[in-house]
């Protein structure tokens, strides 16, 4: 008799194992999306003003909502998160699971109510490394894990990005750019080929793609659509980047080298 109930016990724990494990590969969302907003001395005060705004106006607009609704589960979740040096790293708007317009218009609202701040050096490096991080303290178990860059220059601090976007994509990460390129509204310098770099240094994984911000009036729009493609999952990017030079990838840190060369001459 207590042989069989040995073997019972037995049959029942590995069937409650297997059952375990069945449950913990069911996945709870869509897609977990970090929105990842570059804040660093670069960014023009406008720039961060008319970016929070895109950002505010996508989740209120029912064609996200009902993206959103055509998932087969029909939920996802959302972080927002500003970043700029490799240990400068601020959620605004925590983990927020999205299952229908009024969870999408609370999420807006909660980023509206946040203050815009502006603090130092760019690390994209450093963002990627703490979205993993955010990813890894996610309850609910994603079908997909996107994580949405947008800057207006290349990483010069922290980590090599593209040792750091490579250690994402292994895991089975998207990184997808928005590289703002507004002539005349960087405060500190400009970097012309942000829309290269982003193309080779930082984006990566299933589907990945980057689209450009080249005027102020397109913000909304390019904002929108970007989180449109990033619901809606891979498919035909939204931008094909002509073939040209390969971007050098440590281009950040050389400008950042020589403008402190330069300060250390005694130049202002």
């Amino acid at each position: 008799m207590p042989r069989r109930h040995h073997g019972a016990c037995l049959g029942l724990s590995l069937a409650c194992l297997w059952g375990s494990a069945v449950a913990a590969s069911e996945t709870t969302l869509d897609l977990a999306l970090v929105l990842a907003v570059d804040v660093s001395s670069s960014m023009a005060p406008a720039e961060q003003s008319l970016q929070r705004s895109g950002f505010i106006e996508a989740f209120r607009s029912p064609a996200v909502h009902q993206a959103i609704a055509r998932g087969a589960l029909g939920r996802i979740a959302v972080v927002y998160v500003e970043w700029s040096g490799a240990d400068d790293q601020t959620v605004l708007v925590p983990w927020t699971v999205i299952n229908g317009p009024d969870g999408a218009r609370t999420f807006a609202s909660e980023l509206k109510r946040q203050p815009i701040r502006q603090a130092g050096l760019t690390s994209i490096s450093g963002v990627i490394g703490f979205s993993m991080r955010l990813f890894a303290d996610l309850a609910d178990r994603p079908a997909r894990r996107v994580i949405d860059i947008s800057g207006d220059g290349p990483n010069n601090d922290g980590p090599k990005v593209r040792y750091v976007r490579d250690d994402a994509v292994a895991e089975g990460i998207t990184i997808n750019g928005l590289p703002i390129q507004i002539p005349g509204m960087v405060s500190a310098w400009e970097f012309g080929d942000l829309d290269r770099y982003y193309a080779d240094c930082v984006i990566g994984g299933a589907g990945a793609f980057m689209i450009p911000v080249r005027q102020a009036d397109q913000f909304p729009s390019v904002i929108k659509t970007k989180v449109l493609h990033e619901i809606a999952g891979p498919g035909p990017s939204p931008l094909v980047l002509h073939a040209g030079a390969q971007a050098d990838c440590l281009s950040g840190e050389k400008l950042r080298q020589e403008e402190e060369a330069w300060e250390g001459e005694g130049n202002p």
